[in-house]
């Protein structure tokens, strides 16, 4: 018998969804941890250790932004994908904004869903690939993608696997133009118009992070895409 593939905590209230996905995602060989609720989901996570999140929005008790907005403050490491009915940008934008790394409109596909946590899997259990450099030095920053950790002057942060996933395409294209379309598909796997917009929260992250080396810039080049200069 194969080894099971991740451990995944699922929160979502919809009994009937949650046994979908519980299910599908046992067929794939992954252990699932389904909650019914954000407080549940929270208590769990302070016992076992998971591969990654998957929380609905609108819950009892405690919905799903108050959850991942508790967890990032512990663990900024752990891939998060929202699940929720709701679509708006602003939305969107929020679930971004308090650390979620993707964001699944429902009604969704359960391929679609399979092939994100995949993508976030193999990204983050990966052995470090010598064409990929796994440090890369940015002006006077030093990103260590293995361990998601931006650091200067002995100062030493963690970024989400997102974050770190933009920061280091930007560095390794440092001084040229990466357009919105190339960096979507390069990380995201996708192009379309909510993740354009969403992108900007990260790139917006990455500017505050990156503030101490008055050499760097993160230029944005208007419905282009965006250029990382690091004056030398």
């Amino acid at each position: 018998m194969k080894k099971n593939k991740a451990n995944i905590l699922l929160v979502e209230d919809d009994s009937n969804l949650s046994f979908v996905i519980k299910d599908n995602l046992e067929r794939k060989e992954y252990q699932v941890s389904s909650c019914k609720d954000g407080l549940e989901a929270l208590n769990l996570f302070a016992k076992q250790s998971f591969d990654i999140l998957i929380t609905d929005v609108m819950m009892p008790n405690m919905d799903g932004m108050v959850v991942v907005e508790k967890i990032r403050s512990k663990n900024q490491q752990i891939p998060i994908i929202f699940i929720s009915a709701k679509s708006l940008l602003n939305d969107k934008l929020a679930a971004f904004k308090i650390g979620g790394d993707d964001y699944l409109i429902k009604p969704f596909s359960m391929d679609e869903l399979i092939f994100k946590i995949e993508v976030f899997l193999k990204r983050s259990q990966t052995i470090p690939n010598v064409e990929i450099p796994q440090i890369i030095i940015i002006g006077k920053y030093k990103l260590d993608f293995a361990n998601l950790a931006l650091s200067i002057n002995r100062v030493s942060i963690t970024l989400t696997m997102r974050e770190a996933e933009v920061l280091r395409y930007l560095a390794i294209k440092k001084n040229q133009l990466v357009q919105r379309g190339e960096l979507l598909k390069q990380i995201w796997g996708s192009d379309d118009y909510f993740l354009g917009r969403s992108l900007d929260v990260f790139i917006s992250r990455l500017r505050k992070y990156l503030k101490e080396d008055n050499e760097i810039e993160v230029e944005n080049v208007h419905g282009v895409g965006f250029r990382l200069v690091i004056k030398e």
